[in-house]
């Protein structure tokens, strides 16, 4: 296994890391929905408390409808821990399993019923390939000149440990503003890995907006070293392809069709879309907006689209809407969890097989949760 150059770690692309999938069993492929619904609710039933399910809040009805917590990816890993289940099935990506198995203890085996559900934005920040770019960004800067790099949570965890081994630290959406405050407390320079919408967007939220440079990994003709010298926040060239998808033209459209609407949108859609939007936030914020709408209000959502059909169904007495209609589509990571896997990955744990084990290695482990702490201190 490649070792990283700036940090003691082995490590390896994710696509190597995870390529142990398991295929489901001819014989659970065309199962009927009230077939699976029966047996997964008796798989639950037997597993009892050494068992708890986890659905995040982009996951289809047919997950969390079996889910006991749904919400996003950390609070979901919070909820694991604190459940002490022998069993943690998350219905969510890998990343997010990840996360769940370095807060929960030891004796905690964490599953994902998919290993094909890998997040397309965690993948556009592997850790190996910005292990291999510090050096880069680095060199562009003076050598009395501290860089502190942030990765939002939607990161492997070993990019999690390289930031904490560079003195940096994890953030949420809900949060980034207090991570990179946290940053410039210590150092000269962010480097935000890897949504540069979120980190564009928290950039203005500071006042910073006109201080920021973008480093697009891919093309290395690109690479401006002196807009990174100059520049007190680097954006490293990633995104969410569900966020990225809305538009300005969206919200004017919907706006148009529906004089009362209000627009709610994730502070990973473009800079554009926030600044038109009512409300930018994380999926919490978006699940508090709803829930504190009066009657009879309509709102326009700007995430996944599962988590809007979710809203929909939970409160009825508010007009929920998908801002961007027929265009909306759902995230084609989360969509690998398929509630047939999650009969058969259930069923094989009474029989005393864990299938689809998500474990990070000890090191690793040990230097991504020190990069949790530092964002729990914030």
């Amino acid at each position: 296994m490649p070792e990283m150059e700036t940090v003691e770690l082995e490590t390896d692309l994710s696509l190597f890391k995870y390529d142990n999938l398991e295929q489901l069993p001819e014989t659970y492929r065309e199962l009927s929905e009230e077939e699976r619904t029966e047996r997964i609710e008796a798989a639950k039933a037997e597993l009892g408390d050494d068992l708890v399910v986890l659905g995040h809040n982009y996951q289809r009805r047919e997950i969390v409808d079996h889910a006991d917590f749904i919400g996003d990816s950390y609070q979901l890993s919070k909820r694991a821990a604190e459940a002490d289940a022998e069993y943690v099935v998350f219905g969510g990506v890998t990343f997010m399993a990840e996360s769940a198995d370095i807060i929960t203890d030891d004796d905690q085996t964490v599953i994902l019923p998919s290993m094909e559900a890998s997040c397309p934005m965690a993948g556009m920040a592997e850790a190996l390939q910005v292990d291999a770019a510090w050096a880069e960004l680095t060199a562009a800067v003076d050598d009395d000149t501290d860089i502190i790099p942030i990765t939002y949570m939607n990161s492997y965890a070993d990019l999690k440990a390289f930031c904490a081994e560079q003195g940096g630290l994890v953030c949420t959406s809900s949060n980034a503003h207090k991570a990179f405050e946290y940053a410039f407390e210590r150092g000269d320079k962010v480097l935000f890995l890897p949504d540069k919408h979120l980190g564009e967007n928290t950039a203005h939220r500071l006042g910073m907006a006109d201080s920021t440079a973008e480093w697009d990994p891919w093309d290395p003709e690109s690479k401006d070293t002196e807009a990174v010298a100059d520049a007190d926040i680097v954006l490293w060239d990633g995104y969410c392809q569900v966020h990225e998808r809305f538009t300005e033209d969206h919200i004017e459209t919907i706006r148009e069709e529906h004089d009362d609407v209000q627009v709610v949108v994730h502070p990973e859609c473009r800079r554009e879309v926030v600044e038109a939007a009512d409300i930018a936030g994380s999926t919490s914020t978006i699940c508090e907006t709803i829930e504190n709408a009066d009657p009879g209000e309509t709102w326009a959502i700007g995430t996944e689209i599962h988590l809007t059909n979710h809203l929909q169904r939970w409160h009825p007495e508010v007009n929920v809407l998908p801002l961007c209609g027929d265009a909306c589509m759902d995230c084609n990571a989360m969509r690998q969890i398929d509630p047939n896997y999650l009969t058969w990955v259930l069923e094989e744990l009474i029989e005393g097989r864990e299938r689809n084990v998500i474990e990070v290695e000890p090191r690793e482990k040990e230097l991504a949760e020190l990069a949790l702490e530092r964002m729990l201190e914030i």
